[in-house]
């Protein structure tokens, strides 16, 4: 790919998803479809300052999203996608006699392999052009691949330009092509000054003509045919995106499936393609695995989970949570019913039981912070026990500080330990305390109100209804 390009088409509004942004910021698997065919070139090896994007309508969105290092380039109005291609002209020029990838940027399932063959054929046959088809089930609305009697390439017929004989050809245009640079440049600037190329009353200009062009003028176009045919598709509306939604989804577990990874109900199931899963991970219905999300071995994951940029140790036991940027030790168990929040890193052989909430802190190995409690703003040392109901009181209203807890220390049902406070090593403090003050090692600490009964007050207030 040494020296190559790639011109990414993202100008395009798609009134049909309804959306203020631009069609291409449509997500497959919690990632924008662009982001699909940037980690696409990205993988045969391109840099991005080699990856030129056109956009368009809502060019600010796509501003603030790509990196600043991705070449951008504007299409102030959209006049076909030949026109698009003819606002990277510099960047094309600037590749010499290098070869460049148009690729279509709501085109998420385009592959790294494809690609990457299709160069490979593209220079071997000293093409000019170099159109990525496949064959199709159903080629409504694609561009049909024509061939002479010898099964040679000889042009592209949209549909609605196509005989009836054509229309039933099943091999497509994916809207891919490689083109030498210096031949693109040649077609381009045909296109731009031949007006028999700007077709209807808006004068659009298509890339597909660029092809005739260059064959006129005596250059080889070629094809190249994908494995796949989910090369092809793209996405209009939400009904196009939910299904593209569900064949990449069907991909990535597959993938996991393959690897070691045991998944025997699907419902439910959504994990971004980056996530990583160790083997003999067992993951269970309704669990959302998204990006930045690492999975050890022999965990058992779900139901009902979702993970957001966590980092799980092996023989982990992680069900009904909703866990981010959270980093949980080997053989942890969480859940059901806990959430980790950022910032909170669990130790190995510990367990965060049903409606604990734990954020910004540490919790050491073998810790047990069962049930009903929350721990925020707090490092929590070795074999600490937390009862039902503490809290780390942490939050003034104004400012937050930090409470530790040292190894072995326990804390009784129903203690409050209001920051910035010391619980020392072996300490214990007495259930229903409240506990202002820093507690030394081995000592107990009781922050409650001594009992006051009051005999028959209930004979004589009557404080029930019945």
């Amino acid at each position: 790919m040494k020296g190559n390009c790639t011109v990414i088409l993202a100008a395009g509004e798609g009134t049909r998803m309804k959306s203020q942004k631009p069609k291409v910021l449509a997500e497959v698997l919690f990632r924008p479809m662009i982001d699909w065919v940037i980690d696409c070139v990205k993988t045969c090896g391109l840099q991005d300052n080699n990856i030129c994007v056109v956009t368009g309508f809502g060019k600010e969105y796509l501003d603030e999203h790509l990196p600043q290092s991705i070449v951008k380039v504007v299409q102030e109005e959209r006049l076909g996608t030949g026109h698009a291609v003819m606002q990277a002209k510099e960047f094309i020029s600037a590749h010499g006699n290098a070869n460049v990838l148009v690729l279509n940027g709501d085109a998420p399932l385009m592959d790294s392999d494809t690609v990457s063959h299709a160069l490979e054929y593209h220079k071997r046959s000293d093409s000019a052009v170099t159109v990525i088809s496949a064959h199709v089930d159903n080629p409504t609305g694609y561009g049909r691949i024509v061939r002479d009697a010898h099964g040679t390439f000889s042009g592209i017929v949209e549909e609605r330009d196509a005989t009836d004989e054509q229309k039933a050809i099943n091999e497509v245009n994916s809207g891919a092509y490689w083109f030498n640079c210096q031949a693109l440049l040649i077609a381009l600037d045909k296109l731009a000054t031949d007006a028999k190329y700007r077709l209807n009353s808006a004068k659009e200009y298509y890339l597909t003509d660029a092809i005739e062009i260059l064959r006129s003028i005596g250059q080889r176009a070629t094809t190249f045919n994908s494995k796949s045919s989910d090369v092809v598709l793209g996405a209009n509306d939400r009904v196009q995106l939910a299904a593209l939604n569900e064949i990449a989804r069907k991909r990535v577990l597959e993938k996991h499936m393959r690897a070691g990874v045991s998944i025997p109900f699907s419902d439910g199931v959504i994990i971004d393609p980056t996530v990583t899963i160790g083997a003999d991970t067992e993951i269970l219905c309704g669990t959302v695995l998204r990006s930045g999300t690492v999975i050890g071995k022999g965990c058992n994951i779900g139901p009902d989970v979702n993970l957001s940029s966590c980092v799980i140790g092996d023989g982990c036991h992680i069900v009904s949570v909703y866990g981010e940027d959270a980093k949980v030790g080997a053989d942890t168990s969480v859940g059901p019913f806990a959430r980790l929040r950022p910032g909170t890193v669990i130790g190995k052989d510990a367990r965060v039981g049903n409606f604990v909430e734990v954020k910004n802190s540490s919790v050491g190995d073998g810790t047990k912070i069962s049930h009903l409690s929350y721990v925020g703003d707090a490092d929590v040392g070795n074999n600490v026990n937390i009862g039902s109901g503490c809290a780390t009181v942490n939050y003034t209203g104004k400012e937050k500080f930090r409470t530790t807890i040292g190894d072995g220390a326990f804390i009784g049902c129903d203690t409050s330990l209001v920051a910035p406070v010391n619980v020392g090593e072996r300490a214990y403090t007495a259930a229903g305390s409240t506990i202002t003050e820093d507690v030394p090692s081995d000592a107990l600490a009781l922050g409650r109100a001594r009992q006051v009964i009051k005999k028959d007050w209930v004979k004589s207030k009557k404080p029930y209804k019945k």
